[in-house]
């Protein structure tokens, strides 16, 4: 699938699709393109409390279910990796197969000798960026 984006500020933003028939791939893009998601709902023991991704340091799956990290709660949330990633933006960088990280929420990366990295956030929270995310993620924050 080809995209481009064209800048015109004499226009009205428009997403247009062209397909040669109807799909779910399609149906997602225009459902994303439609919302103005700017809000989550994260679930801790009986309370529902409102969550900006600006607040998250990581999205992390923990046993089978993904939670949200903040600064001093970690909240359920009852969608899938991927949907998360697909409704954040550019400020969040996928660091290994089951997490997504706030890079404006990194303090540091330890680098073993092995060649791994350990990402520490600011609020002490730590996860390791996998062999596969290395190079994508020294590319983003760049480190070569």
């Amino acid at each position: 699938m080809k995209c481009r984006i064209i800048e015109d500020k004499g226009r009205d933003e428009e997403v247009l699709i062209y397909v040669k028939k109807p799909s779910e791939r399609a149906e997602r893009i225009k459902a994303f393109a439609e919302s103005e998601y700017t809000e989550l709902v994260g679930y801790m023991d009986e309370e529902i409390v409102k969550l900006s991704p600006e607040d998250v340091y990581c999205f992390t799956i923990i046993g089978s279910k993904l939670y949200a990290i903040t600064q001093k709660q970690k909240l359920l949330i009852k969608l899938r990796l991927y949907q998360i990633e697909e409704l954040v933006d550019e400020q969040f960088i996928k660091i290994n197969q089951s997490s997504l990280a706030n890079i404006k929420k990194i303090e540091k990366f330890d680098a073993s000798i092995s060649g791994s990295l350990v990402v520490k956030f600011k609020n002490g929270y730590k996860d390791y960026v996998s062999r596969r995310q290395v190079k994508f993620v020294k590319e983003r924050i760049g480190i070569k």
